[in-house]
């Protein structure tokens, strides 16, 4: 009976184990394979973005890198702004936060993000915070080497309904699971 309690007991740690380490693992920033700016639709409403890109403490001291910027919604509604760098204003020096006021189409909830880099200092971000109109803003946390001439940066606009729609399925069945552990115990005593 002891030994029933006990096998019970260990199970019910695995799942609860496997629950917190898929539930706490992070998208990590990636090369965007298939992303290509000429794709970019300029048609439609046009509304205002507030990007603020802050470089890494990591980074150079200032840098002469090429640095643009393309974002969007999970609807095809893109944004691109190419060459924010701007050596003479002292843009994505370190230790800093650089804003820009961008307009583009009219967008959902912003959910990706790509940086571009072209130039032999390998600047480092920080991170990217988006204000758009009617949305909540959203942060990107890079705080990550940037490879050159290649656009880098995160896609959360299927990942994220399709983790939280699982996450939320393995939390029901976790929660039953654990309800018939307990009421196992409970009848075995």
């Amino acid at each position: 009976m002891v030994s029933v309690r006990l096998f019970l007991t260990l199970i019910s740690f695995v799942f609860l184990i496997f629950i917190s380490v898929s539930e706490s693992k992070v998208l990590e920033p990636h090369v965007a394979e298939s992303f290509n700016v000429s794709l970019i639709q300029r048609l439609g409403n046009t509304c205002s973005y507030t990007v603020i890109i802050s470089t890494s403490c990591s980074s150079t001291k200032y840098t002469r890198d090429q640095i643009s910027v393309a974002f969007g919604d999970g609807y095809g509604n893109q944004i691109y702004a190419p060459r924010l760098d701007d050596p003479s204003t002292k843009t994505f020096e370190q230790c800093s936060s650089d804003t820009f006021q961008i307009n583009g189409p009219c967008t959902y909830q912003i959910c990706y993000v790509y940086l571009y880099r072209s130039g032999p200092d390998g600047w480092i971000p920080d991170s990217v915070k988006i204000y758009s109109h009617g949305s909540k803003a959203v942060t990107f946390s890079y705080n990550t080497h940037i490879p050159e001439s290649v656009w880098y940066g995160f896609n959360y606009c299927n990942s994220a309904s399709d983790s939280s729609v699982l996450a939320i399925g393995l939390r029901r069945s976790v929660i039953i699971l654990l309800g018939f552990v307990v009421a196992g115990t409970t009848l075995l005593l």
